[in-house]
């Protein structure tokens, strides 16, 4: 594992350019080769601008950024919420990890252990047994960590940006376990 320092932080309103600026550069470093640019340029307009992070905030969404010490540069972010999935997938007192990413270089340091706690932890304080995220189904990397974090698969879903169409799976694990 590679070590650096970092530190987590609960997120507000005011902090949603650099909610914004993680998700962006993220989203791009994820997706770029497997979507078109403007694909992803939308994607980030309309989900990952500052304006969309205020919402998803005052809206009763939950943040935490990772950043990097010393400076406190965002390297990491997560992103939780009510559950936005199929109904048939959802029970009663579950929860939902809507985003969970680290820039590539700071992966296998840490950080996104530590965002997945903070998640869990999130989801703890909020009385709720279950956190469900939705992961592409081929990206082999974050299902092994998210297995490696207990969560199993759960169900499918379909999950849009621009004209393309991914196939997701939907994995939870017991708040508790």
């Amino acid at each position: 594992m590679k070590t650096m320092q970092f530190s987590l932080r609960d997120c507000s309103t005011q902090d949603s350019a650099l909610l914004s600026l993680v998700a962006c550069g993220t989203f791009l470093e994820a997706y770029a080769g497997f979507l078109h640019a403007q694909d992803i340029l939308a994607h980030c307009e309309n989900n990952n601008s500052p304006a969309a992070y205020e919402e998803y905030l005052a809206g009763g969404m939950r943040a935490s950024l990772a950043e990097a010490q010393p400076g406190s540069a965002p390297v990491g972010y997560i992103l939780t919420c009510e559950p936005d999935l199929p109904a048939h997938l959802v029970q009663p007192h579950d929860y939902e990890l809507k985003r969970i990413y680290v820039f590539h270089r700071f992966q296998g340091t840490g950080v996104g252990r530590a965002l997945m706690e903070r998640a869990l932890a999130i989801a703890h304080e909020l009385e709720r047994k279950r956190l469900l995220l939705g992961v592409n189904a081929h990206n082999d990397a974050a299902i092994a960590f998210y297995r490696r974090c207990g969560f199993e698969i759960v169900g499918e879903r379909h999950f849009t940006v621009g004209a393309t169409t991914h196939d997701d799976y939907v994995m939870g694990r017991s708040v508790s376990a």
